[in-house]
């Protein structure tokens, strides 16, 4: 069956979806076992590195299926970390000091997880992966 066929796509949507179901229960589970905001902050700190990987993974030894990748990435991935929790958190936020804190360690330490994530493909790819 062809890659464009209605079929493959709604194949392709539906493991979407069962990713999103996934990765949401994933951060409910988060957010009923520690506090909020930290909740919060390691699903995206933690999507993030996985994002990091699974994108630059493709890069470096294209390894992962690309509908893999996509259920992943959109699937999964964006319905495990939340921008909107994030930002009403920061909305919420007790004082200045708590804004900071909340857009710093958010934005901060999700770009240092993107990073480990493509140090982590870098270091698959010179392990052995196809190039």
């Amino acid at each position: 069956m062809a890659d464009d066929h209605p079929l493959r796509r709604l194949e392709t949507l539906a493991l979407i979806a069962i990713g999103g179901f996934a990765g949401s229960n994933l951060r409910f589970f988060a957010l009923g076992h520690l506090p909020e905001t930290g909740a919060v902050l390691l699903v995206n700190v933690l999507g993030s590195l996985l994002l990091g990987f699974v994108v630059y993974e493709a890069q470096y030894t294209d390894i992962v299926d690309p509908t893999a990748r996509v259920v992943l990435t959109t699937g999964f991935l964006s319905s495990l970390t939340t921008y909107s929790t994030f930002t009403l958190q920061t909305a919420l936020a007790a004082g200045p000091l708590g804004v900071v804190a909340i857009v710093v360690s958010n934005y901060g330490l999700g770009f240092t997880g993107v990073l480990v994530g493509r140090a982590a493909a870098r270091r698959v790819h010179r392990g052995g992966g196809r190039s």
